[in-house]
């Protein structure tokens, strides 16, 4: 929960970002391209971290998936 009230924040944070930029020129295309593109980059990395540890985990356990929650 505490991550995803981070994922929450830094989008705010992100909005109020592409307003602004929205309001400063005529480049706010690119403030929103990048600050989309980075916080995908960051949650497929997140995700990709995630699912190797759970691979990593069900090995050591000897391929018997144990649940954690």
């Amino acid at each position: 929960m505490k991550n995803f009230l981070y994922f929450v924040l830094f989008m705010v944070i992100a909005l109020v970002a592409i307003v602004i930029g929205v309001i400063i020129g005529d480049y706010a295309s690119w403030y929103f391209a990048w600050i989309v593109g980075t916080a995908m980059i960051v949650l497929v990395s997140a995700a990709s971290g995630a699912f190797f540890d759970a691979q990593e985990e069900d090995r050591r356990n000897g391929g018997t998936h144990q649940g954690r929650h």
